[in-house]
């Protein structure tokens, strides 16, 4: 994790628990007598990972509205909960004590959520594991949360070293590349980069230069060449002029890629919780690949 990153999260932890440790963790009754809010909401896709992930089911009061969308890979039950989005009018009706925005989200909104008391949590952007384990640690401080919080990072540390350790049992690293049915992919510093990476394999995006992520290039398309393909977006995502890797002959070719593995968007929306899910299927991916040799 960058050392701005780090400065930026220990200084939102510390704000978002001394905001809210005598909203939620107070006794019940001091609580209502000091507003009528109770529960923890979340405003968008990203949040919803991270709220289901470290809140427990009875303290969720509401979860994004996408949660009813293809691309959210949300429990069932937590289909029938009220839904939220970004918007002061609908924060203030749902009325709970905590909304967890994503990164950059909260704006204007959370001023008026927090003027009206309210309390806001933003989840600092993230790229890499360290900013995921940041983001846990610094939502369970705000709700109480931190041994559940604990328990879903030592979970996740567990499944990144059984993936170094099948690695390292391999005999081949294979070079992989992403596309997203916008037809950009994800060099060097992205979450896409950093899952690949953990499962086992060569960004192959990255490894011609690109850092961050890339807009569509079917130039690039057609010389791009890669032991396994990775998208997302084609099953499970949304609809979109924007879509271009569904029509552009371009892209074909690594559609039709022998090796294609498509991910779940909803395991990846932003770098959250579930991205480890996301490696795992990766490693997976490359398991069969070189089981197919």
């Amino acid at each position: 994790m960058s050392s701005a990153i780090t400065r930026r999260g220990a200084a939102f932890m510390s704000a978002c628990v001394s905001a809210t440790a005598s909203l939620l963790l107070a006794p019940q009754g001091l609580a209502q007598e000091a507003a009528p809010h109770a529960g923890v909401a979340s405003a968008s896709l990203c949040a919803d990972a991270y709220v289901l992930a470290v809140v427990p089911m009875e303290s969720i009061s509401a979860l994004s509205w996408q949660v009813d969308q293809p691309v959210s890979v949300a429990p069932s039950w937590s289909r029938g909960l009220p839904k939220a989005w970004p918007d002061a009018a609908r924060l203030l009706e749902l009325a709970p004590a905590l909304t967890v925005f994503a990164t950059g989200e909260a704006g204007r909104t959370g001023r008026l959520l927090e003027r009206s008391g309210q309390t806001v949590f933003e989840l600092v952007w993230a790229d890499d594991f360290d900013a995921v384990r940041g983001n846990l640690r610094a939502l369970g401080a705000a709700t109480g949360q931190a041994e559940a919080a604990d328990a879903v990072i030592a979970d996740i540390d567990a499944r990144l070293a059984e993936m170094v350790r099948r690695a390292e049992a391999r005999a081949r690293t294979p070079r992989i590349a992403y596309l997203s049915v916008s037809g950009g992919s994800a060099g060097a510093g992205t979450y896409i980069d950093t899952a690949i990476v953990a499962a086992g394999g060569i960004n192959v995006v990255a490894e011609n230069g690109a850092v961050g992520w890339t807009r569509s290039d079917p130039e690039f398309a057609l010389t791009l060449e890669a032991d396994i393909v990775l998208t997302s977006f084609f099953i499970d995502g949304y609809a979109s002029t924007f879509n271009r890797a569904r029509r552009h002959a371009a892209y074909r070719r690594l559609l039709d890629h022998p090796e294609r593995a498509e991910i779940p968007a909803g395991l990846w929306p932003c770098a959250g919780p579930r991205l480890v899910d996301a490696a795992e299927l990766i490693a997976d991916a490359i398991d069969a690949w070189e089981d197919g040799a």
